[in-house]
């Protein structure tokens, strides 16, 4: 197992915790693929790869402000 310094995570996005988060986002994304269509899937865990994905600066994200309901 591969492991990711804060630096690494931080390096296309700004801040060590936004690479985490977008990077599990990416993981549940790929995990909710069906299997057929994720090559290599069983050879490492998708945490891993979406990990590698983010500090390689693969994932392209956008960052929107969140909705308030009336009355918050």
């Amino acid at each position: 197992m591969r492991v990711f310094t804060p630096m690494e995570m931080a390096e296309h996005t700004g801040s060590k915790y936004l690479g985490i988060l977008v990077a599990a986002r990416f993981a549940r994304e790929l995990n909710a693929l069906p299997t057929e269509t994720v090559p290599g899937r069983f050879g490492k865990k998708l945490t891993t790869r979406a990990a590698e994905t983010m500090a390689d600066g693969r994932i392209d994200f956008e960052l929107t402000k969140r909705r308030r309901h009336p009355g918050e």
